[in-house]
């Protein structure tokens, strides 16, 4: 929570600006000290605003507003460096939306337990250089994610569902399969 912060010294005490014959005044001197208290704050976060808006460095309970600012969920339950994470790669994301990469990096980023992800596209689209013959190939597009997992149960599959259906096409239907990867044995080596 911002606010008034105890002893915080003004940047540009208000005092200091009045003219020479203001300045001898004592109860003016006191009144804008109240002022100065007030907008010691205010100063402090205006010169520390790019922070504010850099995922890696925004106060934690900033990263929801700077999150909607991007246009990304957060889930409250992901620890606050994958909350930071999500939203400092949120352009890439919102750039790639839509293609085979983008689909796999949203769901590396955003669901937990992901070792590694594979998407298929069949590359689905049908045309013919004959005007009114038959159409070659298969003309339904489909997606195939396959996402690798030490367990089934590491990985959210309605959060799966749910990053999916946000950032592939919206006319492409899709097929989820979670393959477990197993741990090499300790004595394999």
């Amino acid at each position: 929570m911002r606010g008034m912060v105890e002893g915080l010294p003004s940047a540009v005490p208000l005092a200091a600006g009045l003219p020479a014959v203001l300045q001898e005044d004592a109860f003016l001197q006191r009144f804008l000290l109240a002022f100065d208290d007030a907008l010691a704050p205010v100063f402090t976060t205006l010169d520390g605003l790019d922070s504010y808006l850099n995922p890696s460095l925004a106060p934690e309970d900033f990263l929801n507003w700077l999150a909607d600012w991007v246009g990304v969920r957060l889930d409250e339950s992901w620890s606050t460096a994958r909350r930071r994470d999500v939203v400092a790669h949120a352009a890439a994301i919102h750039r790639r939306r839509g293609t085979v990469a983008g689909v796999a990096d949203a769901v590396r980023l955003a669901v937990g337990g992901v070792v590694g992800v594979e998407v298929e596209d069949n590359g689905g689209t049908t045309w013919s250089s004959t005007p009114g013959a038959a159409l070659p190939g298969r003309s339904a597009a489909m997606l195939h994610i396959r996402v690798y997992a030490a367990a089934r149960e590491d990985v959210n599959i309605r959060r799966l569902e749910g990053i999916v259906n946000a950032v592939k096409p919206a006319h492409v239907p899709h097929t989820l399969e979670i393959v477990p990867v197993v741990a090499p044995d300790a004595h394999d080596s």
